[in-house]
């Protein structure tokens, strides 16, 4: 890094120790001059007691940070949570703002981008378990009582129905991300 770019302030990723994603931007933040960025997904997962919220790192690992690398690169290198700050070679890796805005765009006020997976008959269906995994199919009837969907998709120049646990498929726009 040449010295001018570590007189900025700049976004930086950083790797946090497995699962601590959350625990590292929590000590982060506790820091005067450093900015955190720890985006999270929320989706439903079927268990035993029926569907439930869950909470993951958005990025398993890792987090961003802002801060004037100069002053503080030491202090935010060995946080509490965190196993170093993401390089390459000697290099480290700067975030562009854009990059950030972008991201916090996909996000609520608490850093949590919301995966809706309730599919209704009429939707386009992305295929995530079994043996028909990453086809594309149309809802066209909720089964009740057994968590089940029927689905109509083309599969070798053939239209066939299928039916699929309903955790087997999400809604083809799944990712808030994607465009």
């Amino acid at each position: 890094m040449t010295p001018e770019e570590a007189d900025k302030v700049r976004w930086f990723c950083l790797k946090s120790q497995p699962k601590h994603e959350h625990i590292a931007a929590a000590h982060l933040r506790q820091m005067t001059g450093v900015e955190v960025f720890c985006p999270r997904l929320r989706f439903k997962r079927p268990t035993v007691r029926g569907p439930k919220w869950f909470e993951e790192a958005m990025f398993p690992g890792y987090l961003f940070a802002r801060f004037h690398f100069a002053a503080r690169h030491k202090e935010v290198r060995y946080a509490m949570g965190i196993s170093n700050i993401v390089r390459f070679g000697s290099h480290y890796a700067a975030i562009e703002d854009p990059v950030i805005v972008n991201l916090r765009e996909a996000t609520n006020g608490e850093q949590i981008a919301v995966i809706e997976s309730d599919v209704n008959v009429g939707d386009n269906v992305k295929i995530v378990e079994g043996s028909l995994r990453g086809l594309e199919a149309v809802v066209t009837s909720m089964l009740s009582g057994r968590e089940r969907v029927r689905v109509l998709l083309n599969f070798l120049g053939r239209e066939i129905q299928a039916e699929l646990n309903r955790p087997a498929v999400l809604p083809a726009k799944r990712h808030p991300l994607a465009a």
